[in-house]
């Protein structure tokens, strides 16, 4: 009796310590698992951010009544890659240079920064929308964009473009106040403009810069395709190529 209790005894503690091994070693597996998810998560989120997708807010007015201030977008950055862009495109680039004021926002934390950051990877954020201008295309290379005609219109290669579907215009006025260009759009370059023109900084007013008002394309992201917030507001954007459909080729090769 004495042996039994003795044996019984030393066999529990052994199976105890099995039995919290065996515990730890579940958990041990758990968090690496979820390590390992979130790690291939946030890289395959990365991928789609640099090569596919990208999630954009909107910080001005200057293309409404497209787009509303804070409105979250989608940027398509796959589709250009294989199809050149179009007059009507909606689209996303860096300052090509003095377009945007210097920033005055303090430092953030980088807690913050690293914060945004993440979010950014799955679309809920979008920390560097404020480096970055959106506008609505109107030449591409070679095309020769005057302003403006005899009732207002932008003339691209002597067609006069009907943009009533999509330019805003001010209360009192039946067009925007005309700000007199004429420009021929070089190799791998766009000419770009708000569809509030009114409220807009677009390749109007940098002709005197040194890249005369032009967006090369090396600084375009991609193509502004959807709105995704509000949800009230989720739906595609119109790019309104229609408006372009009578406008002939260029007549002669764009240079650089």
């Amino acid at each position: 009796m004495t042996t039994e209790n003795s044996a019984g005894s030393a066999a529990h503690p052994a199976t105890g310590s099995t039995s919290t091994a065996s515990r730890r070693r579940g958990w041990v597996s758990l968090l690496r698992d979820i390590v390992v998810i979130v790690a291939v998560a946030i890289l395959v989120s990365l991928v789609v951010k640099t090569f596919l997708v990208r999630s954009f807010y909107i910080p001005s007015a200057s293309m409404e009544d497209t787009l509303q201030v804070q409105d979250r977008i989608l940027v398509d950055e796959i589709t250009p890659r294989f199809s050149p862009y179009q007059k009507g495109d909606v689209v996303v680039f860096r300052d090509p240079g003095g377009w945007l004021p210097p920033s005055t926002a303090p430092a953030r934390p980088f807690v913050v920064e690293a914060g945004d950051w993440l979010l950014s990877l799955v679309g809920l954020s979008a920390p560097d929308s404020d480096d970055h201008l959106i506008k609505r295309v109107i030449g591409v290379a070679g095309d020769h964009v005057v302003c403006c005609n005899a009732v207002g219109q932008i003339t691209v290669n002597g067609t006069p473009i009907d943009e009533t579907s999509y330019v805003k215009v001010q209360p009192g006025k039946s067009v925007p106040t005309p700000v007199p260009f004429d420009v021929v759009v070089p190799a791998n370059s766009l000419w770009v403009l708000g569809d509030n023109r009114d409220r807009s900084q677009d390749s109007r007013y940098h002709m005197a810069e040194p890249g005369k008002g032009f967006v090369p394309l090396d600084n375009v992201v991609g193509r502004a395709f959807v709105i995704t917030w509000p949800f009230n507001r989720f739906g595609l954007i119109d790019f309104h190529h229609e408006v372009f459909a009578s406008v002939p080729a260029p007549s002669k090769t764009p240079s650089p």
